[in-house]
């Protein structure tokens, strides 16, 4: 019976000491596990510095794409521009162009909305503030001239005139994409302006009568340009007097 008890009390003893070592077991490893994390964190970050390489050079990839098709299509037009000669100029393999791009045309309406996409935001929120159109005017005239007629984006506006009628589908998603949103925006500001009196009424209908000018300037930029410069800041501020000054708040 003593023995007995011997041996219960030293298999006590025993699984102190292991479950003593057991936790110490634990808390070293424990202490260790962060060191292994962290040189884990210093292993993957090679890693990550030549994946941000690699998607930094395949952004840059992309926009000389674009860039190269946007000088090809407004040298050749749609339908005569080809991906070879858009390859050829952004030095890159045709077949490189099919990493980014389905087809001709998406490239052709990827390059519409990487113009403008920007702009047009920029007139949505225009549109969404709610302070007297006389102020918002000379905004609108400013960032025509400075973020458009300034830019290459009349190219992209002059390609959609020449080119849209041939290619609906074209016309169609410049529409959806850009000029759609342009029209709410427009007549939801021409809205709140005829209720305070500052516009006729019968502008809200009408939004395009704004841009009209634009349009104006980039044909004749286009056409007439050489013949006869035209100031068109100038132009557009006539314009914005027209419709808006004689209403105006002194």
């Amino acid at each position: 019976m003593a023995m007995v008890k011997r041996r219960a009390r030293a298999a006590t003893t025993v699984g102190r000491k292991g479950g003593a070592s057991s936790v110490k077991s634990r808390a070293v490893g424990s202490a260790v596990r962060p060191t292994g994390v962290g040189a884990r964190a210093r292993a993957d970050a090679p890693a990550a510095a030549s994946r941000g390489k690699r998607e930094s050079k395949s952004a840059a990839r992309r926009e000389a794409i674009l860039a190269a098709a946007l000088d090809e299509f407004a040298l050749r037009g749609f339908e005569r521009a080809r991906l070879d000669d858009v390859a050829k100029r952004a030095g890159v393999a045709k077949g490189t162009i099919y990493l980014y791009f389905r087809d001709k045309e998406s490239l052709f309406q990827e390059l519409i909305r990487a113009m403008l996409a920007p702009l047009v935001a920029i007139i949505e929120r225009m549109g969404a503030a709610d302070v007297p159109v006389s102020l918002l005017s000379e905004h609108i005239v400013d960032l025509f001239v400075r973020e458009v007629y300034e830019t290459r984006r009349k190219d992209v506006i002059r390609l959609i005139l020449t080119e849209g009628r041939r290619f609906p589908h074209i016309a169609e998603f410049y529409y959806r994409e850009v000029l759609s949103r342009i029209i709410v925006a427009v007549r939801a500001l021409l809205r709140r302006a005829a209720a305070r009196g500052e516009v006729p009424l019968g502008l809200v209908d009408f939004p395009q009568l704004i841009a009209a000018p634009g349009l104006v300037a980039v044909i004749w930029g286009g056409l007439f340009e050489r013949f006869e410069p035209l100031d068109v800041r100038a132009m557009m501020k006539t314009h914005v007097d027209l419709l808006f000054g004689s209403r105006r708040a002194p």
